[in-house]
Protein backbone atom coordinates (compact mmCIF):
# COMPACT_ATOMS: atom_id res chain seq x y z
CA UNK A 1 0.00 0.00 0.00
CA UNK A 2 1.34 3.70 -1.26
CA UNK A 3 0.95 6.59 1.07
CA UNK A 4 -1.15 9.35 -0.86
CA UNK A 5 0.91 12.50 -1.51
CA UNK A 6 -0.25 14.42 1.13
CA UNK A 7 1.12 11.63 3.73
CA UNK A 8 4.01 11.00 1.42
CA UNK A 9 5.20 14.94 1.99
CA UNK A 10 4.45 14.37 5.79
CA UNK A 11 6.97 11.48 6.06
CA UNK A 12 9.50 13.17 3.76
CA UNK A 13 9.40 16.49 5.97
CA UNK A 14 9.66 14.77 9.29
CA UNK A 15 12.20 12.36 8.34
CA UNK A 16 10.48 9.05 8.24
CA UNK A 17 10.70 6.75 5.53
CA UNK A 18 7.33 4.65 4.98
CA UNK A 19 7.30 0.75 4.63
CA UNK A 20 5.40 -0.53 2.20
CA UNK A 21 3.73 -4.09 2.81
CA UNK A 22 0.80 -5.30 1.43
CA UNK A 23 -0.49 -8.95 2.84
CA UNK A 24 -3.87 -10.08 3.29
CA UNK A 25 -5.40 -11.59 6.37
CA UNK A 26 -8.90 -12.91 8.09
CA UNK A 27 -7.56 -12.41 11.29
CA UNK A 28 -9.63 -10.77 13.92
CA UNK A 29 -8.03 -7.85 15.38
CA UNK A 30 -6.88 -7.21 18.77
CA UNK A 31 -8.56 -3.88 19.07
CA UNK A 32 -10.37 -4.08 22.12
CA UNK A 33 -13.09 -1.07 21.30
CA UNK A 34 -13.81 -2.52 17.11
CA UNK A 35 -12.45 -5.37 15.35
CA UNK A 36 -12.42 -3.28 11.78
CA UNK A 37 -9.64 -2.66 9.64
CA UNK A 38 -8.93 0.75 8.26
CA UNK A 39 -9.74 1.38 5.02
CA UNK A 40 -6.59 1.36 3.03
CA UNK A 41 -5.90 5.03 1.29
CA UNK A 42 -5.75 5.01 -2.72
CA UNK A 43 -2.69 4.53 -4.41
CA UNK A 44 -0.82 8.43 -4.77
CA UNK A 45 -1.73 9.62 -8.19
CA UNK A 46 0.95 11.96 -10.42
CA UNK A 47 -1.19 15.22 -9.17
CA UNK A 48 -2.66 15.51 -5.73
CA UNK A 49 -5.98 13.97 -5.32
CA UNK A 50 -8.76 16.22 -3.79
CA UNK A 51 -12.20 15.56 -2.79
CA UNK A 52 -14.27 18.47 -4.73
CA UNK A 53 -15.04 20.33 -1.80
CA UNK A 54 -11.54 20.51 -0.57
CA UNK A 55 -9.80 23.28 -1.52
CA UNK A 56 -5.78 23.42 -2.34
CA UNK A 57 -5.90 26.01 0.83
CA UNK A 58 -6.37 23.40 2.76
CA UNK A 59 -4.13 21.07 1.32
CA UNK A 60 -0.95 23.28 1.91
CA UNK A 61 -2.32 24.18 5.34
CA UNK A 62 -1.88 20.61 6.55
CA UNK A 63 1.45 20.68 5.29
CA UNK A 64 2.26 23.77 7.82
CA UNK A 65 1.16 22.41 10.09
CA UNK A 66 2.72 19.03 10.24
CA UNK A 67 5.89 21.31 9.14
CA UNK A 68 5.35 23.56 12.02
CA UNK A 69 4.86 20.76 14.26
CA UNK A 70 7.97 19.32 13.10
CA UNK A 71 9.71 22.12 14.62
CA UNK A 72 8.16 21.64 18.57
CA UNK A 73 10.40 21.14 21.49
CA UNK A 74 8.87 18.78 23.89
CA UNK A 75 6.64 21.39 25.91
CA UNK A 76 5.34 22.99 22.84
CA UNK A 77 4.06 19.49 21.73
CA UNK A 78 2.31 18.93 24.94
CA UNK A 79 0.85 22.13 24.89
CA UNK A 80 -0.11 21.84 21.30
CA UNK A 81 -1.56 18.34 21.65
CA UNK A 82 -3.56 19.55 24.71
CA UNK A 83 -5.58 22.95 22.47
CA UNK A 84 -6.06 20.63 19.56
CA UNK A 85 -8.84 20.72 17.35
CA UNK A 86 -8.12 19.67 13.89
CA UNK A 87 -10.27 17.16 13.74
CA UNK A 88 -13.69 16.07 14.53
CA UNK A 89 -12.56 14.26 17.55
CA UNK A 90 -12.04 17.27 19.85
CA UNK A 91 -15.64 17.84 20.38
CA UNK A 92 -16.75 14.37 21.71
CA UNK A 93 -13.35 14.26 24.20
CA UNK A 94 -12.53 14.57 27.61
CA UNK A 95 -9.16 15.38 27.37
CA UNK A 96 -5.94 14.58 24.88
CA UNK A 97 -3.84 11.30 26.44
CA UNK A 98 -0.58 12.70 24.98
CA UNK A 99 1.83 9.83 26.64
CA UNK A 100 3.64 8.85 30.29
CA UNK A 101 6.54 7.82 31.04
CA UNK A 102 10.53 8.70 30.52
CA UNK A 103 10.95 11.24 27.39
CA UNK A 104 14.77 9.63 27.58
CA UNK A 105 13.66 6.34 27.76
CA UNK A 106 15.32 3.34 25.22
CA UNK A 107 11.99 1.84 24.47
CA UNK A 108 8.85 3.75 23.42
CA UNK A 109 5.52 1.84 22.91
CA UNK A 110 3.09 2.93 20.98
CA UNK A 111 -0.42 1.85 21.37
CA UNK A 112 -3.94 1.86 19.16
CA UNK A 113 -6.32 4.44 20.60
CA UNK A 114 -7.41 6.03 24.17
CA UNK A 115 -10.15 3.71 25.55
CA UNK A 116 -12.82 5.57 28.48
CA UNK A 117 -10.53 5.49 30.96
CA UNK A 118 -7.83 6.92 29.27
CA UNK A 119 -9.93 9.87 28.29
CA UNK A 120 -11.07 9.75 31.90
CA UNK A 121 -7.39 10.41 33.27
CA UNK A 122 -5.62 11.56 30.42
CA UNK A 123 -3.28 8.83 30.71
CA UNK A 124 -2.30 5.64 27.71
CA UNK A 125 -3.18 2.07 28.92
CA UNK A 126 -4.61 2.09 32.46
CA UNK A 127 -7.49 0.17 34.22
CA UNK A 128 -7.10 -3.60 33.52
CA UNK A 129 -5.22 -3.52 30.57
CA UNK A 130 -2.67 -1.35 31.84
CA UNK A 131 -2.29 -2.89 34.90
CA UNK A 132 -1.20 -5.98 32.24
CA UNK A 133 1.46 -4.40 30.83
CA UNK A 134 2.96 -3.28 33.45
CA UNK A 135 3.09 -6.93 34.83
CA UNK A 136 4.38 -7.59 31.37
CA UNK A 137 6.66 -5.05 31.10
CA UNK A 138 7.87 -5.83 34.83
CA UNK A 139 9.07 -9.02 33.55
CA UNK A 140 11.64 -7.93 31.26
CA UNK A 141 13.19 -5.24 34.03
CA UNK A 142 10.91 -2.75 32.00
CA UNK A 143 8.92 0.50 33.76
CA UNK A 144 6.93 3.08 32.88
CA UNK A 145 7.61 4.78 36.35
CA UNK A 146 11.71 4.63 36.02
CA UNK A 147 14.05 6.97 35.87
CA UNK A 148 16.94 5.16 33.90
CA UNK A 149 16.68 5.26 30.25
CA UNK A 150 17.44 1.78 29.88
CA UNK A 151 14.90 0.02 31.89
CA UNK A 152 12.39 2.72 31.13
CA UNK A 153 9.39 3.05 28.57
CA UNK A 154 7.58 6.06 27.13
CA UNK A 155 4.00 4.95 26.49
CA UNK A 156 2.13 6.73 23.22
CA UNK A 157 -1.21 5.98 21.55
CA UNK A 158 -1.26 6.26 17.27
CA UNK A 159 -4.45 8.75 18.70
CA UNK A 160 -4.95 11.36 21.27
CA UNK A 161 -8.35 11.50 21.50
CA UNK A 162 -10.67 8.90 22.55
CA UNK A 163 -13.22 7.63 18.95
CA UNK A 164 -16.55 8.32 20.54
CA UNK A 165 -18.09 4.67 21.52
CA UNK A 166 -14.52 3.02 21.27
CA UNK A 167 -15.45 3.20 17.42
CA UNK A 168 -12.05 2.53 14.89
CA UNK A 169 -10.31 6.09 13.83
CA UNK A 170 -11.16 7.54 10.94
CA UNK A 171 -8.08 7.53 8.44
CA UNK A 172 -8.26 11.48 8.38
CA UNK A 173 -7.70 11.57 12.11
CA UNK A 174 -4.84 9.43 12.21
CA UNK A 175 -3.65 11.91 9.67
CA UNK A 176 -4.07 15.06 11.95
CA UNK A 177 -2.92 13.16 15.16
CA UNK A 178 0.09 11.32 12.86
CA UNK A 179 2.57 14.34 13.35
CA UNK A 180 1.69 14.60 16.78
CA UNK A 181 3.16 10.93 16.98
CA UNK A 182 6.28 11.14 14.74
CA UNK A 183 7.78 14.44 16.70
CA UNK A 184 7.42 12.38 19.63
CA UNK A 185 9.46 9.55 18.57
CA UNK A 186 11.79 12.25 16.93
CA UNK A 187 12.27 13.97 20.40
CA UNK A 188 12.07 10.91 22.37
CA UNK A 189 14.94 9.50 19.70
CA UNK A 190 14.16 5.49 21.48
CA UNK A 191 16.49 2.49 20.43
CA UNK A 192 13.38 0.29 20.07
CA UNK A 193 9.70 0.85 19.59
CA UNK A 194 7.20 -1.86 20.60
CA UNK A 195 3.80 -1.64 18.83
CA UNK A 196 0.91 -3.20 20.47
CA UNK A 197 -2.25 -3.83 18.40
CA UNK A 198 -3.31 -4.36 14.90
CA UNK A 199 -4.10 -0.81 13.97
CA UNK A 200 -0.98 0.50 15.71
CA UNK A 201 1.25 -1.96 13.64
CA UNK A 202 -0.63 -1.19 10.50
CA UNK A 203 -0.52 2.45 11.15
CA UNK A 204 3.26 2.64 11.73
CA UNK A 205 4.71 0.37 9.59
CA UNK A 206 2.02 1.16 6.82
CA UNK A 207 0.65 -2.27 6.18
CA UNK A 208 -2.83 -3.81 5.77
CA UNK A 209 -0.39 -7.05 7.45
CA UNK A 210 -2.12 -9.12 10.44
CA UNK A 211 -0.86 -9.39 13.72
CA UNK A 212 0.09 -12.88 13.48
CA UNK A 213 2.34 -12.26 10.43
CA UNK A 214 3.67 -9.05 11.41
CA UNK A 215 4.68 -10.38 15.25
CA UNK A 216 7.91 -12.80 16.41
CA UNK A 217 10.38 -10.48 14.42
CA UNK A 218 11.89 -7.21 13.81
CA UNK A 219 11.36 -4.84 11.84
CA UNK A 220 13.14 -1.58 10.73
CA UNK A 221 11.45 2.36 10.12
CA UNK A 222 13.44 5.32 9.85
CA UNK A 223 13.04 8.26 12.29
CA UNK A 224 14.67 11.29 11.28
CA UNK A 225 17.40 9.74 9.58
CA UNK A 226 17.38 6.99 12.64
CA UNK A 227 17.05 3.20 11.50
CA UNK A 228 14.82 2.16 14.55
CA UNK A 229 13.83 -1.50 15.28
CA UNK A 230 10.43 -2.44 15.38
CA UNK A 231 8.96 -4.98 17.42
CA UNK A 232 4.91 -6.08 17.12
CA UNK A 233 2.96 -7.94 19.42
CA UNK A 234 -0.98 -8.03 20.98
CA UNK A 235 -2.69 -5.50 22.76
CA UNK A 236 -3.28 -5.94 26.15
CA UNK A 237 -6.93 -5.78 25.99
CA UNK A 238 -6.75 -8.27 23.32
CA UNK A 239 -5.02 -10.65 25.59
CA UNK A 240 -7.80 -10.09 28.15
CA UNK A 241 -9.95 -11.91 26.28
CA UNK A 242 -7.49 -14.24 24.50
CA UNK A 243 -5.52 -16.04 26.96
CA UNK A 244 -3.67 -18.30 24.94
CA UNK A 245 -1.63 -15.53 23.35
CA UNK A 246 0.10 -14.29 26.34
CA UNK A 247 2.76 -16.61 25.50
CA UNK A 248 2.52 -15.45 22.27
CA UNK A 249 3.40 -11.47 23.50
CA UNK A 250 5.72 -12.82 26.20
CA UNK A 251 7.65 -14.20 22.90
CA UNK A 252 7.41 -10.85 21.84
CA UNK A 253 8.70 -8.95 24.63
CA UNK A 254 11.55 -10.88 25.07
CA UNK A 255 12.68 -10.19 21.58
CA UNK A 256 12.33 -6.78 21.81
CA UNK A 257 14.23 -6.89 25.39
CA UNK A 258 16.74 -9.17 22.96
CA UNK A 259 16.61 -6.86 20.58
CA UNK A 260 17.41 -3.98 23.04
CA UNK A 261 20.30 -5.16 24.88
CA UNK A 262 22.06 -5.71 21.32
Amino acid sequence: MTLDARRGRLWAAMGLGPQWVLRSSDEPGPLDEAAAIVPAEPPAAPAPQRHAAEPAAIEAGGDERAQRIARMDWGELQASVAGCTACGLCRTRTQTVFGVGNPAAHCMIVGEAPGAEEDARGEPFVGQAGRLLDNMLAAVSLSRTGDAPQSSVYIANVLKCRPPGNRNPAPDEVGQCEPYLLRQMELIRPKLIVVMGRFAAQSLLGTEASIASLRGRVHHIDVAGRRVPVVVTYHPAYLLRNLADKSKSWADLCLARRTLAA
